[in-house]
């Protein structure tokens, strides 16, 4: 068994201008990029095994993060089953000179462990053994419930 804070991740990466769309702004196929690394890396520290991307339920842009800002990427396993596991990503705009964040993304990946052969492996169980794990674990329940309900 893997503890949720055991699969906890913060990454940054400097937006540059090559990582740009024409409003000098990051792309949004740059942070997913980014988003989706940082997720896997969570995924495969919970669950020992290779973990391949098999589902993005939504990608929510709310802001911007400027040229010379760092996408902070924050992403944690919040849940597992057979062989798949559910990662939640935050991304902040962070001005690192003032240390200034903002919420700029948010999402939820499903990423599907992997044996040596490229099929799906069992993975372990996910225990949250902390208060600041259990909020966690509510929080990204609660956002992958109220991104369920805009289906129709």
């Amino acid at each position: 068994m893997t503890d949720l804070l055991e699969t906890l991740i913060e990454n940054r990466e400097m937006v540059q201008p090559n990582h740009a769309n024409m409003l000098e702004v990051a792309h949004g196929g740059n942070v997913m990029k980014w988003m989706d690394e940082v997720g896997a890396m969570s995924a495969m520290r919970f669950s020992g095994e290779t973990c391949v991307t098999a589902r993005v339920d939504r990608m929510d842009f709310e802001r911007p993060i400027p040229v010379g800002d760092t996408a902070y990427i924050t992403a944690y396993v919040y849940d597992a089953g057979t062989s798949s596991v559910k990662v939640r990503l935050v991304t902040e705009r962070e001005d690192l000179r003032t240390r200034e964040r903002e919420k700029t993304t948010e999402s939820y990946f499903v990423y599907v462990a992997i044996d040596d052969e490229n099929r799906p492996t069992t993975v372990p169980e996910l225990t949250v053994d902390s208060e600041e794990g259990e909020q966690l674990r509510r929080a990204a329940l609660e956002g992958e419930a109220d991104g369920n309900s805009d289906k129709s």
